[in-house]
């Protein structure tokens, strides 16, 4: 891995943060890009200290903002020319509904869009790389529902792990969409996965009932090193050179819900996400307008 550039979102926790350590560890240059700037300063210094090779970077940007993203782009090219492996691992869980300041629900802008325009903004640098990676944190809480396309922003009734559920059955569809637009005329692949039921920070943000249940019974989850194994996978194996739209658990691809394989799902789910952010040709940007 080393010389490989590589972005991982939401690297200040969890997963993340391991996925971030280990591929620092491998020699790559680590690109974490987080929302909040006191705890990813912390995890940056702390990579570098135990790698001594200085090869972790930081760039903030809050993921439900289509503004935040376009800038944290602007300012990543002026420093990076190209991206071998992107990891969309940023996500969140609330207990509430709430709206971005776009008047997007905020799970369905975070979980969805943020993964969703973050490869936007990057896609000509991933095209630019030898080989590259395109490499998407989805859940098996994905099968808890299926495909609402009268409530994708859980207007007309929310509820918490549901709707949590919805965003991850999208990133299935976008993972899977993506490998399908670019399998015959580039050199990127697309995978998601299903990292575990993990025992961290992330859910007691959201409802009483699920943040009793992290609290009190975490132990039977599984650890964030576990988690991250198969991002890292792949990220890094060569063993899954040429593989992709495919879903991912224990280093091994599954089959999703049907409603996850479902490539009208997908296409319908595609276009509508192209309309909500106003862009006309996916990959193609213009960060000075």
């Amino acid at each position: 891995m080393k010389d490989k550039i590589v972005v991982i979102t939401g690297s200040n926790s969890g997963i993340g943060r391991i996925t971030a350590t280990e591929i620092a560890k491998l020699g790559a240059q680590v690109v974490m890009v987080c929302r909040n700037e006191q705890k990813a300063r912390a995890v940056q210094e702390d990579i570098n200290a135990l790698t001594g090779l200085n090869n972790c970077d930081l760039f903030l940007c809050d993921f439900s903002s289509h503004t935040s993203i376009k800038q944290f782009a602007k300012a990543f090219r002026m420093k990076y020319n190209h991206v071998d492996v992107l990891i969309n691992n940023a996500g969140v869980i609330l207990g509430d509904r709430k709206l971005n300041d776009e008047g997007l629900e905020m799970m369905f802008a975070t979980n969805h869009l943020g993964p969703f325009l973050v490869t936007h903004y990057l896609l000509d640098l991933l095209k630019a790389a030898e080989s590259a990676r395109v490499v998407t944190v989805a859940s098996l809480a994905h099968r808890f529902t299926n495909m609402q396309w009268d409530n994708l922003q859980a207007e007309k009734r929310f509820i918490s792990w549901r709707q949590y559920g919805h965003t991850k059955l999208m990133n299935i569809l976008f993972s899977n969409e993506l490998a399908y637009l670019l399998k015959n005329d580039t050199n990127i692949t697309s995978n998601c996965l299903h990292p575990g039921n993990i025992n961290s920070n992330f859910g007691k943000e959201g409802n009483v009932i699920l943040k009793f249940l992290m609290t009190n019974f975490g132990f039977v989850l599984t650890s964030p090193e576990k988690g991250a194994e198969t991002s890292i996978y792949l990220a890094v194996s060569p063993l899954v050179n040429g593989k992709t739209g495919l879903y991912w658990y224990r280093k091994n691809p599954t089959i999703p819900s049907m409603d996850a394989i479902s490539s009208e799902n997908a296409r319908r789910l595609w276009e509508i996400s192209m309309n909500l952010c106003g862009i006309k040709e996916y990959g193609v940007v213009e960060l000075d307008g």
